[in-house]
Order: C-alpha cells, then structure tokens, then sequence
C-alpha cells in the first residue's frame, strides 16, 4: 500500500489536473462562456426537451470494455435498438438527439477511452461508473488488476474532471478470500490510490440471486472457499467502517439499492444522477426518478445493453447467468449491427 504522503501528492496532481482542465475553453465546467457554447450539439436547442433521455450503457454488460466498435458505429448512426430482455418487442433508442447525456459502467474503460472522446466532443456529458473491487481471480478471474484500474480513473479524472467518475466497491462479498478486515485494508488501500481522482463511492453487498448462488457455489468447490451473506447488523458496522475511510480520502460513501441498511452517515446512491449530470454539462437536466428495484433512486434512462453478454468471469454477478454463454454472445456479436445482441441471439 502507497504511503500517505505519496497518496497524497498524487491527489494534489490530480486536483490540480482537474482545475486547469475545468478553465479549458470547451470543456463542460468551464466558466469561459464562449468554451462552453462550443460543448453544445450543433443545432441542439440548450433547454431540455421533454422527451430527452438519459442513456445508460450498461448495467447488463459492460459495453466499454467488449462492445466499443459496436457503439461507436450506433453512435455515429444516431440510434440503437434494443432487445426485450422480457420477451416483448425490441425498441429504438436515439443515442444523439434528445438525449440528456451517459452513465457508462465498466470495470475496464480502457478500451473505450475513443468512444468517450467522441461522445465528449459531441457536447454531451457522462458519468462513468467504474467498477474496482481488487478481489482474488477466484472471484472475478478476467477483470484488469486494481493498479491497473486506479491509473485508468485516475487519467479519466484527469481529462474529464473528478466528477466525470464514480468508483463503484460493489459487490461487498464476505468469503474465507475476503473476509471483513480483507474489506478494510483493501478499501483503505484503493481510496488512498484513488484520492483526489473521484468524490463519491458506491457501495453495496452481494445480492445472492438463484445464479447467484449457483455460480458462487461452482467456484467455491473449484477453488476451495467458502462465502456467506452476513446479518444485517454486520453490514451495518462494515459500511460504517468503509464510509469513515472513503471520508478520511476525501470521498462520500453511499449505498446502492439497499434501503434496510441506508443510514446517516450511508445515504442512498443514485447511481443515474441527473444532478452530477447537470454539473458537467453545465446546464440543468432534469429527470424523474426511477428506479429499477425498491429502494432504487436513479434518474429514468434507457438501458441499451443485453443480458448474459459479459466475459469477464465475475462468480457474483446478477447479469450473467453462464459465463460460457456470455462468450459465445461475444463471439456472435456483429460491430456492425443495429443491436448489440438481436432478439434471435438473445433467445438462444
């Protein structure tokens, strides 16, 4: 673990990085009137349409680190269609106008960095909500390692501003590879690296799903562990513990779609934030809440992804159902279709 005066000359870089780039003309936080003219889509009125949407890319699969090409040809096409992960008609999703702007997810937005450059010059803002959790391959054997990850946010900071990402610890898994105080010296010693880079943590415990569940069970007979859902009460001084650390490095902590647990000092996420929006494009967004799930506080989008799509290997991942079948889906893939994965493809 980087000591803390190392930390904290890095997040001084970091902070320092992101005022000069926040004065740039052009970019969303500018104060330079003109610059941020610029930002705007040509012909696109400021004011918010009624009918404009968030776009959110994906909670289903991770678009930004398999799917680029595909998105960056719907990009430039202007729309997407999206498959019924529930069995009714697909439908078309405009990825140009009357839209608000992006939350993009991911635990590799590496690959992606040219599509965030297009969508950036494009004037419209996104979050990336960025997953790092530096757990043992065990559980999530084909995820970047957290040194890689940390410089990969630390750039995109950089670049876009602190407010442009969101590290996501998500999910909190107890196992016998990651037992309680694993959590606390890995949380300490990912929000010291990445002090300075972001303001917001998202966190939440695993929900153990029927694949869930199965898929846990697979892994843990293949690498011999055991896992558990703790008691509430345990959640409840864990978060305490893990918020007082993201604090100490200059980042609030909040709880992700698990209202029984939401407390003071572990405020509800909002995951889709129109408000954090609203900061980079410089311009009020409005949008109701909706969420998916009870508890859930994000801003109404469209999710433009498809299920059982993700490679990467993650034992407690509620998107994925089989690993294999997910290949399979990405060995299928057409860059150069309208869908990511068509009705037909998502029926096998």
């Amino acid at each position: 673990m980087p000591s803390p005066m190392r930390c904290c000359a890095v997040a001084l870089d970091i902070l320092l990085a992101d005022a000069a780039i926040r004065q740039t003309p052009g970019h969303p936080d500018s104060d330079n009137k003109k610059g941020r003219e610029k930002v705007g889509l040509a012909g696109k009125d400021p004011a918010r349409n009624a009918n404009d949407m968030i776009i959110s890319a994906s909670y289903r699969t991770d678009i930004p680190a398999f799917y680029r090409t595909w998105f960056q040809n719907r990009f430039a096409a202007g729309f997407c269609r999206v498959s019924n992960p529930y069995g009714g008609p697909p439908t078309r999703v405009s990825l140009r106008d009357d839209v608000d702007g992006y939350v993009f997810w991911t635990r590799n937005a590496a690959p992606f960095r040219p599509a965030l450059d297009i969508v950036h010059r494009a004037g419209l803002p996104f979050i990336v909500q960025y997953t790092v959790t530096g757990y043992p391959r065990a559980l999530e054997s084909g995820v970047p390692d957290g040194e890689t990850s940390v410089a990969v946010i630390r750039r995109l900071a950089s670049d876009f501003g602190r407010r442009a990402v969101v590290w996501r610890y998500d999910p909190i898994l107890y196992s016998d590879l990651t037992p309680p105080d694993w959590h606390r010296a890995n949380f300490a010693g990912l929000a010291c690296r990445l002090e300075g880079a972001v303001d917001e943590v998202v966190v939440s415990f695993a929900q153990i799903y029927r694949k869930t569940g199965r898929n846990l069970a697979a892994a843990a007979q293949t690498f011999a562990f055991g896992w558990q859902d703790p008691p509430g009460d345990e959640k409840r001084r864990m978060l305490s513990d893990l918020a007082a650390i993201a604090g100490e490095h200059g980042m609030r902590l909040a709880l992700c779609t698990q209202p029984d647990l939401v407390s003071e000092e572990t405020p509800a996420a909002r995951c889709i934030d129109a408000a954090r929006l609203s900061d980079l494009a410089g311009r009020p967004i409005a949008a109701r809440i909706k969420g998916n799930r009870p508890g859930c506080l994000c801003a109404e989008s469209r999710d433009i992804g498809t299920y059982d799509s993700c490679p990467q290997g993650c034992v407690y991942c509620y998107a994925v159902d089989l690993r294999s079948r997910a290949k399979d889906r990405l060995r299928r893939h057409d860059p150069d279709g309208e869908f990511l994965l068509p009705p037909a493809a998502v029926g096998k």
